[in-house]
């Protein structure tokens, strides 16, 4: 690991396995965003469509 400071800002050179590692570390905590089915997504639209409409 490396550092380098450019225009006063401090950066660091990682290897690329090591990125690569670091990369797979953080995917697996972050958590998948929730996928709806086609009914539910239409239902959670038109909810949105008439919460906007409402507000207009």
């Amino acid at each position: 690991m490396t550092e380098i400071i450019i225009d006063k800002k401090k950066y660091v050179l990682v290897p690329a396995k090591d990125y690569s590692a670091l990369q797979k570390k953080a995917a697996l905590k972050s958590k998948a965003e929730k996928v709806f089915s086609l009914e539910d997504a239409r239902s959670f639209s038109k909810k949105l469509i008439r919460k906007w409409a409402a507000e207009k």
